[in-house]
C-alpha cells in the first residue's frame, strides 16, 4: 500500500502495542517494625490485569518504561514503597504478639492502598494476600511456645530446654521444669556464703569428701 499510493512512505505513523490481559501475580517483601520495635518480615503477593483497552493506552501513557517493553518488575518496582508504607501503618502500632490477629486489617488496608495507586495507572487489583511473621528465628519459637498457654519465663525454658537436648544435655527435661539438677552419689555443692561469714574458722569448715583411694596394678 506504501509502494502503490504513497510511494513508498506513509504519511500516517502507526505503533503495535501488545498488552497482557491476563491475571499477573506479583510478589514483594520487605521489613517492618512492631510496637516494641521487633523487626518483622512481611511478604505480598497481589494479583493485577488491564481491563480495557483505555486501560492499556493509560498503563503506556502514565508508566514510564525502558526499551520496548513494561514488565511485572517495573510495576512492582513503582508498588513496593506504597505497600511498604501500608504494612508499617498497621505494624509499627501493633504488640509483636498480635501481629497475626491484625492480618485481616492489614489486607484490607494494603488492597486500598495499593488499589489507589494502580488505578492512575490503569491497572485494575484483583486480590491481595499478606503473610507477616517475627524475623529472628528465636522470636518466632517463643512465640510457637506462648501459643500452648506457657507464661513469658515458661517459654524461655523449653525453648532452652529443647536447644540442650538438641545438644544431648542430659539436664534438659530440668531445665523445662525449673528443677535443679542432682546426680545420685554425689555430694552436693557447699554454699559459698558459708566461708564469707563472719563466723568461719577452718576448724569448724565442713570436712571435705576424702579423695578416692589410688587405683591397684592388675595382675
Amino acid at each position: 500500500m506504501q509502494q502503490a499510493f504513497y510511494g513508498g512512505q506513509s504519511p500516517w505513523q502507526y505503533e503495535a502495542l501488545y498488552i497482557n490481559r491476563a491475571k499477573l501475580v506479583l510478589k514483594t517483601g520487605g521489613m517492618a517494625l512492631s510496637r516494641e520495635m521487633a523487626e518483622m518480615v512481611y511478604s505480598v503477593d497481589y494479583y493485577i490485569h488491564v481491563e480495557t483497552r483505555e486501560a492499556a493506552v493509560q498503563l503506556v501513557q502514565h508508566m514510564p518504561y525502558h526499551g520496548h517493553a513494561l514488565t511485572t518488575q517495573e510495576i512492582n518496582a513503582y508498588a513496593g514503597p506504597v505497600i511498604e508504607q501500608a504494612v508499617n501503618q498497621v505494624v509499627q502500632i501493633t504488640p509483636l504478639e498480635a501481629v497475626n490477629e491484625k492480618i485481616h486489617d492489614l489486607s484490607q488496608i494494603v488492597f486500598q492502598h495499593l488499589q489507589q495507586f494502580l488505578a492512575a495507572y490503569g491497572i485494575a487489583l484483583d486480590t491481595v494476600k499478606v503473610l507477616v511473621f517475627p524475623r529472628d528465628e528465636r522470636m518466632k519459637a517463643l512465640i510457637s511456645l506462648k501459643a500452648f498457654g506457657l507464661s513469658e519465663i515458661e517459654a524461655v525454658r523449653y525453648y532452652t530446654a529443647m536447644l540442650m537436648a538438641e545438644q544431648g544435655i542430659i539436664s534438659a527435661p530440668n531445665m523445662a521444669i525449673g528443677q535443679p539438677f542432682n546426680v545420685n552419689g554425689i555430694q552436693p555443692t557447699t554454699n559459698a556464703d558459708y566461708y564469707t561469714g563472719n563466723n568461719y574458722s577452718p576448724d569448724s569448715a565442713p570436712a571435705s569428701t576424702p579423695p578416692p583411694p589410688p587405683a591397684q596394678p592388675r595382675r
